[in-house]
């Protein structure tokens, strides 16, 4: 059998960014999202030719190409300043502060995460547009050098419950108001029901 005929190497101008670590917030997710960013003010046939590895965008075209080459990576050059200020979009914060999506979205609701606004995006192929909370990278830096999710975390346990207690509580309230009975006292030392003796007492349900 012939063996396959192999096109000749073909020439190629190269030039590389490595992308600082207080862009990336050492997030190989966020390392991505710069690099659609950058390829985003490329044209459309020129993008593929902008890649990353390990940190650093790397950009190839043929020498033939040497015009486009410069063009290009004055861009990308261009694009990079400044890109530490980069707004965190929802996947690369999860993977920056390893946190769940329904911590995000439970964070974001109560104000524990700061938006630092909104973004609207067309998804590839599809006419249909999302819109979706972006968040600032200084804010993102000082949740990552802090300890605050954990505590998040915590107090999240904690509402948690004392929502269950409460329901709890609720539920005796109702059964015996539908008895006919007197309502049941709570008292002081009931998790999670601090205040609701008091509370009782005064006659604020009643």
């Amino acid at each position: 059998m012939a063996k396959p005929r192999t096109l000749p190497d073909v020439p190629m101008l190269s030039k590389q960014w490595e992308l600082p670590s207080a862009a990336t917030l050492g997030s190989a997710v966020r390392a991505k999202g710069i690099l659609l960013e950058m390829r985003a003010r490329l044209p459309q046939p020129l993008r593929k030719a902008l890649d990353i590895v390990a940190g650093t965008l790397t950009l190839e075209l043929p020498k033939a190409d040497a015009a486009t080459f410069r063009a290009v990576a004055e861009i990308v050059t261009r694009g990079l300043v400044g890109i530490e200020s980069l707004p965190v979009i929802p996947r690369e914060i999860e993977d920056i502060l390893s946190i769940k999506t329904s911590e995000r979205h439970r964070w974001l609701k109560d104000g524990r995460l700061p938006s630092a606004g909104t973004r609207t995006v067309r998804l590839a192929g599809r006419a249909k547009q999302i819109t979706f909370h972006v968040f600032d990278p200084r804010v993102v830096r000082d949740l990552l050098d802090s300890d605050q999710m954990d505590a998040w975390r915590e107090e999240d346990v904690e509402t948690r419950r004392e929502n269950r207690q409460r329901a709890l509580w609720n539920a005796k309230l109702k059964r015996a108001e539908k008895a006919g009975k007197t309502a049941p006292v709570a008292s002081e030392d009931d998790p999670g029901l601090a205040g609701w003796a008091a509370f009782m007492r005064e006659g604020l349900l009643r």
